[in-house]
């Protein structure tokens, strides 16, 4: 998502188009233009155009159906093969997913309705070949607005339909099986995709390997959601690290990197107050470009958020997450550090808090 060019704001909701749309884009119109010429191309961009708009207000269906239960929607992508609505958090009852999650082709259904009314109630014959330039924008968009809200009800994460079944299952045996049992339908109805675009559709593997890997993701983010549940920062910081003063340099991060295991040093001032981290990554990088002697406030990170540490870990993982961000600081109340969260230590309590579940059972 970090390849992704925002374009506009809609209440609070940030739209944004990954890079490859544009290339998609191109490709759709060299496509038609080898049909019948600019004309042809030019079409073929427009329809293209408005298919990505109703995807758009499909994800904003999710969007406002989600306001209602109070979840915010920080920001929409637009990818080639559809739009993403990133949730803050998911909805607390199985009943308001199932509603969040049907409000996306409730308004593709609405769309269709439309324009079969506005095209008097009939559509050619051939309306379904979307790429047959001789075919009216209108009659194929309402076609594919059918299409879209019956396959996205296809039950597999990361479509809609894979939060339908998730909310049904959840009701009657909780989030994170319910999660674990979609999350394998969903993987399982990838393969068939995966298995159909070995005969002849290139676009039905890609669509397997986003789903697949969307099913995956779907069920970790979940288990991590229960594991962390109740969990205070304090009981999952790491709180023995090295640090770097504001004066230092890069070699004195390497001399830290050398000597230990850490990955995330935080520049720290006399205070004990945070005043960035440094990363390994980023120390390589500006260790080859400019040199031993660069002072480390040049090259960390100074946007890293600081937690109490008798605050939730939830919030310090929405923190890392939305921001993408190398570790969260903790500190005591006061503004001095006494701790780090990062996704290394946070998913190895992920790995011994799974352990002693497997014990117990």
């Amino acid at each position: 998502m970090s390849w992704s060019i925002p374009i506009g704001t809609v209440k609070g909701t940030v739209i944004r188009i990954h890079i490859t749309f544009f290339l998609f884009l191109l490709w759709i119109g060299a496509a038609y233009h080898a049909q019948g010429g600019w004309p042809a191309a030019l079409e073929g961009v427009v329809f293209l155009s408005l298919l990505f708009l109703c995807v758009l207000l499909h994800e904003f269906g999710h969007v406002f159906a989600a306001r209602r239960y109070g979840v915010r929607t920080p920001d929409i992508t637009l990818l080639p093969i559809g739009g993403v609505a990133r949730l803050e958090r998911l909805p607390e009852k199985p009943s308001q997913e199932l509603v969040v999650a049907l409000a996306g082709p409730a308004v593709n259904l609405v769309i269709a309705a439309l324009l079969y009314a506005a095209l008097g109630g009939f559509v050619p014959a051939g309306a379904a070949e979307v790429q047959n330039a001789g075919i009216d924008v209108l009659s194929r968009l309402a076609v594919v607005n059918l299409f879209l809200a019956l396959f996205n009800l296809i039950p597999a994460f990361p479509m809609d339909g894979g939060r339908v079944l998730r909310a049904v299952l959840a009701s009657r045996m909780g989030y994170v099986r319910g999660t674990q049992v979609a999350a394998s339908v969903g993987q399982a109805v990838a393969i068939g995709l995966g298995l159909l675009g070995l005969f002849g559709n290139p676009m039905l593997l890609f669509i397997a390997l986003f789903v697949y890997l969307g099913a995956s993701s779907e069920a970790h983010a979940v288990q991590m959601r229960e594991i962390t549940h109740g969990v205070v920062v304090s009981d999952a910081m790491v709180t023995r690290f090295e640090t770097l003063p504001p004066s230092g340099v890069l070699e004195d991060a390497v001399q830290c990197l050398i000597r230990t295991t850490q990955h995330e040093f935080p520049v720290v001032d006399g205070a004990g107050k945070l005043r960035g981290v440094l990363t390994r990554d980023d120390l390589i990088r500006a260790l080859r470009d400019r040199g031993p002697d660069t002072p480390v406030l040049e090259v960390m990170r100074p946007d890293i958020p600081v937690v109490h540490r008798h605050g939730k870990l939830e919030e310090a993982l929405r923190l890392m997450q939305e921001k993408s961000l190398p570790a969260v600081g903790v500190d005591d109340g006061n503004g001095r550090l006494v701790g780090l969260v990062t996704p290394e230590n946070v998913g190895e309590m992920m790995m011994v808090q799974a352990a002693r579940h497997a014990l117990r059972r």
